[in-house]
């Protein structure tokens, strides 16, 4: 309940319509799911794909005409929330094209995309939290859907990946919840308004405490280090399409979450917290790139690689409040590599190879689009021209840059260089002759590939609009 005379007039439902639209699809399709047979299940499918279109279409609209604070100044829309409208409702469409004969006839096919869009609402609502009590029950909400899709097949490998995945993430939890007691103790309130004005003034060590503990809950939906130890065991033992929405979606709410608190609470606050995120952009990097010189398993291989690009999207964190191109930067870089790395886990769904690299042998010959699909992908991650993460990493370096932050920029650089070489070790199979080649497998999530690498090549070529817009709306 709000406090007497508090101002009710920013408390506009109607500027909450893609969150609104993703939950009524996600109830509306848990009921469905009820009346339908066991076996005809495929429906909800169908209501989850829309509701992602109807949101992607209220995100717009919401956007431009319903921006600023919401119920009382706890939820931001904005040009970082609808940046994550956009990316999570896309993405998660996607998604939806990979499920295959794990998910698709399962006697509870309709949870598995009701959990989906509630992880995605979720992961929306870390974006647009400008509250810490907001932020930690969109912390729980991209997570608690997450744990239980991990472990979704029952077999030994997702069991295992849930189970680990739970208990690192309740870790992380509770520092999260420790943080926010801190930072509310300290700064008097959980608005990010009232902290920004009261945390310059307040205990060092409290904001200290408070602030780490805080952002170490967010590295943890990262798969940042040091909260990154679950991130390779997901991948490898979840489903292709639970892997794929984990290393890629959730991130885009939780870097945008760690900017609103960089550029706000943060910014005044006691502490080097630029100096902070920067070290754990080089760490997440380096150790990233370092572990996936030597994996021989493609999933691990994707997984290691994931560490690795959110060291480059925190490089923006770092500068966030600071340097203008932070938030163009940083949108750029996470709509980029949000559609590659998904493309590359849509060639994954869509192939039947084996899960080392030499299993991809004679790819390029059985299967050229979906071949040329995943180098496009590949190369995409390293940041090869004219692919949205080229001219994203290219403004996220120009920002850190204009930061100060110069030293972490060549160390970028050379991790892009090295990451070359692990990529290649994937490439240089599919070209080899082979016997047969792998066998291919769903058809839609063959689509989903070439797709996402065309939207791959398309961002970077419309690069330079989608900064302006963001420039423009910021």
């Amino acid at each position: 309940m709000l406090p007497d005379g508090a101002d009710l007039v920013n408390e506009r439902p109607l500027a909450l319509l893609p969150e609104l639209l993703l939950l009524g699809g996600a109830v509306g399709g848990l009921i469905l799911g009820l009346f339908l047979p066991r076996a005809r299940q495929g429906a909800v499918r169908i209501v989850a794909a829309a509701t992602l279109v109807a949101a992607t279409i209220a995100s717009l609209a919401a956007g431009r005409g319903l921006a600023g604070p919401v119920f009382d100044d706890s939820y931001d829309v904005d040009v970082p929330l609808t940046v994550a409208r956009i990316v999570v409702c896309a993405a998660t469409l996607l998604v939806l094209a990979l499920p295959g004969r794990d998910v698709l006839g399962h006697p509870r096919e309709t949870e598995f995309y009701t959990l989906l869009l509630l992880a995605a609402l979720g992961t929306i609502a870390l974006a647009g939290a400008a509250d810490l009590l907001l932020l930690v029950a969109a912390y729980l909400l991209a997570s608690v859907p997450l744990y239980a899709l991990a472990g979704f097949a029952k077999d030994a490998g997702g069991t295992e990946a849930a189970l680990k995945y739970y208990l690192i993430g309740a870790f992380f939890g509770v520092a999260l919840l420790v943080g926010v007691t801190l930072l509310y103790g300290a700064g008097g309130g959980t608005g990010y308004v009232q902290l920004a004005e009261s945390l310059p003034d307040a205990p060092p060590v409290a904001v200290a405490v408070g602030g780490l503990t805080v952002l170490a809950g967010l590295a943890f939906k990262l798969g940042a280090v040091p909260a990154h130890f679950w991130v390779p065991d997901v991948t490898e033992g979840a489903s292709t399409a639970v892997a794929a929405f984990v290393t890629t979606v959730p991130k885009v709410g939780a870097v945008l979450a760690a900017y609103r608190l960089m550029a706000g609470p943060l910014l005044g606050a006691p502490g080097d917290w630029p100096l902070l995120v920067a070290i754990l952009a080089a760490a997440s990097m380096t150790l990233g790139n370092l572990a996936a010189f030597f994996q021989d398993s493609v999933r691990r291989l994707l997984a290691y690689s994931t560490i690795s690009q959110v060291g480059y999207l925190l490089m923006a964190v770092a500068v966030a409040g600071r340097v203008e191109l932070a938030l163009p930067s940083l949108s750029l870089y996470a709509a980029a590599y949000v559609v590659t790395n998904v493309g590359a886990f849509a060639v994954l769904a869509a192939v039947h190879a084996g899960p080392r690299l030499e299993d991809w042998r004679g790819a390029a010959r059985t299967h050229p689009a979906l071949a040329v699909s995943l180098v496009v992908c590949l190369l995409g991650l390293v940041g090869t021209p004219p692919t949205g993460v080229f001219v994203g990493k290219l403004v996220v370096f120009t920002a850190a840059a204009d930061g100060g932050l110069g030293w972490l920029v060549v160390l970028a650089a050379v991790n892009t260089v090295a990451s070359l070489f692990y990529y290649l070790r994937w490439i240089a199979p599919i070209f080899r002759s082979g016997p047969d080649g792998p066998a291919t497998s769903s058809g839609m999530a063959g689509w989903a590939a070439v797709l996402a690498a065309a939207l791959s090549v398309v961002l970077g070529l419309a690069a330079g609009p989608l900064l302006a817009a963001v420039l423009d709306g910021a």
